[in-house]
C-alpha cells in the first residue's frame, strides 16, 4: 500500500491545489494521504517552512521518499505509485 505525507499548512493555495491534484488519481490508483500542518511543530516548519507543500511517498512500511514540492509532479508520483 501507498501512503503519501503531505506537509502543509492551513492558508496556503499551493497546497490546497497539489492535495486536489493528488486525489484526482485516486480514481485509478490506491493510497493514502495525510496531511500535515508545518505550522504545528517548530522542528517540521524549520525544515519546510519555505518549501510547503512538500509530498513524500512511502511504500508498505519503508522510508519515505520526497517527491515534490510546490507542485504536484504527475509523472513522477504516478510511477512511484506503479513501480515504487
Amino acid at each position: 500500500m501507498v501512503h503519501f505525507t503531505l506537509y502543509s499548512r492551513s492558508y496556503c493555495h499551493l497546497c490546497d491545489e497539489l492535495l486536489e491534484a493528488l486525489q484526482a488519481l485516486s480514481p485509478e490508483y490506491s493510497f493514502t494521504v495525510e496531511v500535515v500542518d508545518v505550522d504545528s511543530d517548530e522542528a517540521l516548519l524549520a525544515l519546510y517552512d519555505d518549501q510547503v507543500p512538500v509530498l513524500f511517498g512511502s511504500r508498505d512500511g519503508a522510508a519515505s521518499v520526497r517527491l515534490c514540492h510546490y507542485f504536484l509532479d504527475e509523472p513522477k508520483v504516478k510511477a512511484f505509485l506503479t513501480n515504487g
